[in-house]
């Protein structure tokens, strides 16, 4: 799969690094651990990938790799990496498909492997593993490749039991905050592209030339476009802003099963929780509350004024601290930046519209429910022999009914919360 800069670049101009979402015109999108599972077919579940980087790795990188490490930047050289694993031509060759150059990496090194006694062998898988998730899945600028993984590398009987495809969505979520001027994400490319593909279809950038195939990254070829970057950046970011909502895909894995994709079984339980993601002392929310259409929950439209992308107004020093609140009612850390204040307030209001149009659809809902729980009641109190004689279901179904009375009255109660709180920052930026 070609790396397709415009798409990139166009999603990056939409990552909104405070709430850690993409946010588009017609509302929250962010990338899922189920994402990362269908995509790439990494690990979500198991041990948070958690620890510590240094700002050396030389005494551990000689001693489990048997390498040279710069000792004030601990980078390994690619290319002297490559040689120790017997890859000294590892680019991939002229016409050969991304699935065929990754075979021939994985013959190549399980052919030194083999061929190697123990010791050895477990040096060269760790070898392997440095350069697969220091150039693939976790990579930096640079040709060099990063040893923050080693020390979890020591004890390659538990290397298999992180949750690596956790770690590498954080690692996105980074990447996509970084700085502007990148016109790339670092690690895995093609999973952001796929990641379009599936939930942007009328974008046009990819095309499904292997179906079937697991995991998903797998199907799909970005297509050729021999317009300039600049002029594919303009007209993603146009196609973005009026993208038909109606086309937004929000469950893209609805009917697929799990037929060659073990990983799933055990992954399924996590992929409806807002959780926070480890790599390393990199932590990073997953905001999964604000697309809850793409968990198949009611959520009403919300609408995004579509800004002035190379126009930016000139922004203000707001202090977050009296704003970010958490669920137990304390106060986050401090948080100071440059806040287009405009469009802060433009977007807070889109958010207080849609959470007043669902307070009042809970207020109906409840309504509802209370006028059906009064009308069970009455006739239980009036005809309780029938009722005995049915076997006592109109009692069973009032014990329903107030149940879901009780949780109709709990979610409009967090309904006329979140309507108070978003007045309340609307009123704080306007002041």
């Amino acid at each position: 799969m070609r790396v397709d800069s415009a798409l990139t670049q166009a999603l990056r101009s939409r990552w909104d690094a405070e709430a850690t979402t993409f946010i588009f015109p017609w509302g929250h999108m962010i990338p899922s651990l189920e994402d990362v599972s269908r995509i790439t077919g990494l690990r979500v579940y198991g041990r948070p990938v958690s620890g510590f980087t240094y700002p050396c790795y030389h005494d551990l990188a000689e001693r489990l790799l048997e390498l040279p490490v710069d000792r004030r930047s601990s980078l390994i050289p690619r290319v002297v990496l490559q040689a120790s694993l017997g890859l000294h031509e590892a680019g991939k060759s002229a016409g050969e498909s991304e699935d065929e150059y990754l075979e021939w990496l994985v013959r190549v090194s399980q052919r030194e492997l083999a061929s190697e006694p123990g010791a050895k062998a477990d040096m060269d898988l760790r070898r392997f593993l440095v350069l697969f998730l220091g150039r693939l899945l976790f990579a930096t600028r640079g040709d060099a490749v990063h040893c923050h993984f080693l020390p979890l590398l020591e004890d390659l009987s538990e290397v298999g039991g992180y949750a690596w495809g956790a770690a590498f969505l954080v690692h996105q979520f980074d990447s996509l905050g970084a700085s502007e001027r990148q016109t790339s994400t670092s690690g895995f490319f093609p999973f952001l592209q796929v990641w379009a593909y599936l939930h942007l279809p009328a974008l046009g950038r990819g095309d499904l030339t292997r179906p079937g195939l697991v995991p998903n990254a797998r199907r799909w070829d970005s297509r050729r476009d021999s317009r300039s970057l600049g002029d594919q950046l303009e007209l993603l970011q146009e196609a973005i802003d009026s993208y038909p909502y109606l086309d937004v895909v929000w469950q893209p894995y609805l009917g697929e099963g799990d037929e060659g994709q073990p990983w799933l079984v055990q992954a399924r339980p996590y992929f409806g929780w807002s959780v926070w993601l480890h790599a390393l002392n990199l932590v990073l929310p997953l905001h999964l509350y604000l697309s809850q259409r793409s968990l198949g929950l009611r959520q009403s439209v919300v609408e995004f004024p579509v800004r002035d992308r190379f126009r930016r107004p000139v922004g203000v020093s707001v202090d977050f601290t009296t704003l970010l609140i958490g669920a137990s009612g304390r106060r986050s850390r401090s948080i100071t930046g440059i806040v287009d204040v405009a469009g802060e307030v433009a977007s807070l209001r889109a958010l207080l519209y849609s959470a007043v149009q669902d307070r009042e659809a809970a207020q109906r809902q409840t309504a509802e429910l209370r006028r059906e729980l009064e009308r069970v009641r009455g006739t239980i109190a009036g005809s309780a022999s029938s009722s005995r004689g049915a076997g006592g279901s109109p009692s069973l179904l009032e014990a329903q009914l107030a149940g879901a009375v009780l949780r109709a009255e709990e979610a409009q109660r967090h309904l006329e919360e979140r309507a108070s709180m978003m007045g309340f920052l609307i009123d704080y930026f306007n002041n």
